[in-house]
């Protein structure tokens, strides 16, 4: 903890204490103005120290000092609870203070916060009602609760490119059982999304569960038989960087080696101008030993 605070205080009871030994040392009796003086000066010292200790909260005094520049987000939570308090109307102090919660990893008190600016702006912003909906799903292990898919809904009413809205409403739909509707959403997600960023091998991984689950029609899924209705699609509609990946993949995993490095000559080839897709080619070719 650092001296100046304490420094400080001790200057300002000598200057305070310099006002007091004026008017004493004027007097005629110099010993009883010393004793005097001494006194005055233990007095100020003793009290401004044990206030400072036990009322100051030091380190609050400095952080307050020091203003808000932290790299602890939790420093923000409280300047944004006191805000809040004095002006509970303010859309943005609680919009900013959910986001402070999520960044202290407290997804269920940034779901508050975050509903509670919902509930005074009303159904006009997309973002603030994804930000809302996941929040719950955090809050909720990963699950899609009802309250989240609705705001979820309420965020693509309003933009239907809200990409969270619809990578969770992508989940929503799975864990209801329907494999189809949830592959339908994350390839309409998917062809907005670049494919060097995490969110599209993430796609990817989802497309390939929820397809196994749509083949397997209650059964236990064909990987032959999948990878050739791959293959068949791709040939007919070549414009899918995604579902090339998977292909070579899919030939990678069934050890067709040779179909594996053909279905990747194919995809550079279609994709000739486009760099993202040739890098994602490259790295899972890389991946998958097939340069």
């Amino acid at each position: 903890m650092s001296a100046v605070p304490i420094i400080g205080f001790m200057v300002l009871a000598l200057v305070a204490i310099a006002f007091a030994l004026v008017p004493l040392l004027r007097g005629k009796d110099k010993k009883k103005s010393t004793l005097l003086l001494a006194a005055i000066a233990l007095f100020v010292l003793g009290v401004g120290s044990v206030t400072y200790w036990m009322v100051g909260r030091p380190q609050l005094a400095q952080r307050e000092a020091r203003g808000l520049d932290t790299n602890e987000p939790s420093a923000l939570v409280p300047y944004l609870i006191k805000r809040v308090r004095q002006y509970p109307d303010d859309i943005r102090a609680w919009r900013y203070l959910g986001q402070a919660y999520m960044a202290a990893r407290d997804p269920r008190n940034a779901a508050k916060a975050l509903g509670r600016a919902i509930a005074l702006q009303g159904k006009g912003d997309a973002e603030l009602h994804a930000d809302y909906g996941e929040a719950l799903v955090i809050a909720n292990r990963g699950a899609v609760p009802p309250e989240a898919e609705e705001a979820f809904n309420s965020a693509l009413a309003v933009d239907p490119s809200n990409a969270p809205a619809r990578f969770y409403l992508g989940d929503a739909r799975r864990a209801k059982g329907d494999a189809a509707g949830a592959a339908q959403m994350w390839q309409s997600l998917l062809a907005d999304t670049p494919v060097t960023t995490p969110l599209y091998q993430m796609l990817v991984d989802r497309l390939a569960l929820v397809t196994a689950q749509a083949s397997g029609a209650g059964g236990a899924p064909d990987p032959n038989r999948m990878v050739a209705m791959l293959a068949a699609r791709l040939k007919g509609d070549p414009n899918d960087a995604l579902g090339w990946v998977r292909l070579m993949r899919a030939y990678a995993v069934l050890g067709e080696t040779a179909k594996a490095r053909e279905a990747l000559a194919t995809a550079r080839k279609t994709f000739a101008g486009n760099k993202d897709a040739q890098t994602a080619f490259s790295t899972a070719a890389r991946a998958l030993k097939l340069d």
